[in-house]
């Protein structure tokens, strides 16, 4: 009988220090078939491996020992990580089902901001659209718009407006994105 069977057992019979005796044992198997797992699912998946071991072991093995006895009972280490792979299974499913849901989001549609063009095409009808679009995120988020208009307009780098607006440069890329996904919105008639 191995070790981890043995901790199984003693688990399922109330044994208080089984549990954090059983995790650095099963650590490195139960990772790895979390990774195998997550291979499998498309890309776009935010859950790491980590995560979903953490969140399995938690829903295969109460924090209680006591909470254990007589609800969980494997015959054997197989029988566990089949569980394991199981309860793996599930946590992914539930969470594909979460994605799906309007609330979570699950009707947007993702946008590269690297590859959104507001760029003006007709310039005296286009840009009088794009200066209605910037007034409006003006209003909302006058930051933002100031950023737009130093980049779009005076051909600064995100790092120079940065400076000139007294931001740091983190947050003036996360406003910059900002700005141009809202713009390409307008533009779009979105919003």
């Amino acid at each position: 009988m191995s070790e981890v069977t043995q901790i199984l057992e003693a688990l399922a019979q109330g044994d208080p220090h089984s549990a954090e005796q059983l995790l650095p044992l099963v650590y490195d198997e139960l990772r790895r078939l979390a990774a195998q797992r997550l291979a499998q699912n498309a890309p776009g998946q935010t859950l790491q491996a980590t995560a979903l071991v953490h969140e399995a072991y938690l829903r295969l093995v109460p924090k209680e020992a006591a909470e254990a006895a007589g609800e969980q009972h494997w015959d054997s280490r197989g029988h566990f990580f089949a569980a394991a792979a199981e309860a793996m299974r599930r946590i992914l499913l539930d969470r594909a089902r979460d994605k799906r849901r309007h609330k979570r989001g699950g009707g947007w549609k993702r946008l590269q901001l690297d590859h959104v063009d507001v760029s003006i095409q007709d310039p005296p009808e286009e840009l009088l659209v794009l200066d209605d679009a910037l007034q409006k995120l003006a209003e909302e988020e006058p930051v933002c718009a100031e950023l737009f208009k130093l980049r779009y307009f005076a051909g600064l780098s995100v790092s120079e407006a940065a400076s000139t607006l007294g931001l740091t440069r983190r947050t003036a890329y996360r406003y910059w994105a900002f700005a141009r996904a809202w713009l390409h919105g307008q533009l779009q008639g979105e919003h």
